[in-house]
């Protein structure tokens, strides 16, 4: 067992990619260890990808079988050796999603009934305290509590990771799930506002009017995005934005190779992908940057 370990918890193939797919390669390359626990295969995922259409949910419904596929290649050019699904792979189906009108994601009318949106509680965090016991992070990182864009499985992860931490720590809570573990920090994935205007001035001065379609660099920005003065760490991993790039391409089902996310990367350059932000949600602030931001999130421990 590595001396610095982290642990992340996401609802679905590529959430981890898009969002601390960089840190993962880094800290991975570093020696750290790096643990994922996904929560559902993404079963009602969008399919990109014309010739595997049959797989959806409306059709065959054989799409998270694909997408496990798809994260372990994701996993394989990241370098991460350790991948678990909460519960075991197919205890929890994703649940799916509609738009509201004002522009964040919502529960669907029709969810299955093992989706993780009606997931108890107690017996999901369970899953969790198992891991976190024996991994025994010092680090766990998630969705902030609105799932960055209102997506039930992401406010659920957020819910049962916030609970797994609080119950693992209790010695006498579950002794048959392993020795109690305090984890010392928890993150919430975020992305800096001036970061975002920044990439998306860029983009449009280029000519590049379709990726991030709507989002104006001076206007509102969607929920997703944070502002900078609620961040509190930035991981610089841009030697290996070209490794976050791999993962993506896995989830070819998902994310394509000229969609948004390699548009901003091509017309901004590393710095877009490259260096992934945070918002601390347990423990205390280690050493600061000269922006007044921790560096690692290990700093402190």
């Amino acid at each position: 067992m590595t001396d610095q370990r982290l642990l992340l918890v996401h609802a679905h193939p590529d959430d981890e990619s898009i969002g601390q797919g960089a840190t993962m390669a880094k800290y991975v390359a570093e020696g750290r260890g790096v643990t994922l626990v996904t929560c559902t295969a993404g079963e009602m995922g969008e399919i990109l990808v014309p010739e595997l259409e049959h797989l959806g949910a409306d059709a065959d419904d054989r799409l998270g079988e694909h997408r496990k596929g798809e994260l372990a290649a994701a996993m394989k050019a990241l370098g991460v050796t350790d991948h678990r699904w909460l519960g075991g792979f197919g205890r929890y189906r994703d649940s799916g999603m509609k738009w509201h009108p004002d522009g964040h994601a919502v529960a669907a009318d029709d969810i299955n009934e093992n989706a993780f949106w009606r997931a108890d509680l107690t017996e999901a965090a369970d899953h969790l305290v198992e891991v976190i016991r024996e991994v025994r992070p010092q680090v766990l990182v998630t969705y902030d509590q609105f799932g960055g864009y209102g997506h039930p499985d992401h406010i659920q992860a957020h819910r049962v990771a916030t609970y797994a931490v609080s119950l693992a720590a209790v010695p006498s809570y579950r002794r048959d799930l392993g020795e109690h573990h305090e984890v010392s920090k928890v993150y919430w994935g975020a992305m800096s506002e001036s970061k975002m205007r920044e990439g998306l001035r860029m983009m449009r001065e280029a000519g590049d009017t379709t990726s991030f379609e709507g989002m104006d660099p001076d206007g509102p920005l969607p929920h997703f995005v944070t502002a900078d003065a609620d961040l509190a760490a930035a991981v610089d991993a841009r030697d290996y934005v070209d490794t976050k790039m791999a993962a993506l391409a896995a989830h070819a089902t998902q994310i394509t190779t000229d969609g948004p996310f390699f548009a901003l990367s091509n017309n901004v350059g590393a710095t877009a992908w490259g260096v992934e932000y945070y918002r601390i949600a347990k423990g205390s602030l280690g050493p600061v940057g000269p922006d007044g931001l921790e560096t690692d999130l290990f700093a402190g421990l």
